[in-house]
């Protein structure tokens, strides 16, 4: 059952384009961070530790942000956003009355 869910997972990643450059950035950015100092044929990668602890950040952030894309698609993250937009519309009135009273 398991096995199912992350086949279906991996099938819907590959879906979003933005979800697939997420995807192939964190793995990039990751190897970064492990491999650090390597020669790749007429390449060098020679971060230092504060490039491969950057690398690291990045490749987390870039790997949460393609789970997160697969887990919650756009369509969802719209009505969110669209809900949040049409609340601070109508509440506009009683922010700026708070902020007025301090």
């Amino acid at each position: 059952m398991v096995i199912i869910k992350i086949m279906l997972s991996l099938k819907n990643m590959t879906n979003s384009p933005l979800t697939n450059f997420l995807l192939i950035a964190g793995t990039v950015f990751l190897a970064i961070a492990v491999v650090g100092q390597a020669k790749l044929g007429f390449a060098e990668i020679n971060p230092g530790f504060f490039g491969r602890f950057l690398a690291l950040i990045i490749g987390l952030f870039s790997l949460t942000g393609a789970v997160v894309l697969v887990l919650f698609p756009v369509e969802v993250v719209d009505l969110i956003r669209n809900y949040l937009a049409q609340q601070l519309q109508q509440n506009l009135g009683f922010i700026f009355d708070v902020k007025a009273l301090m």
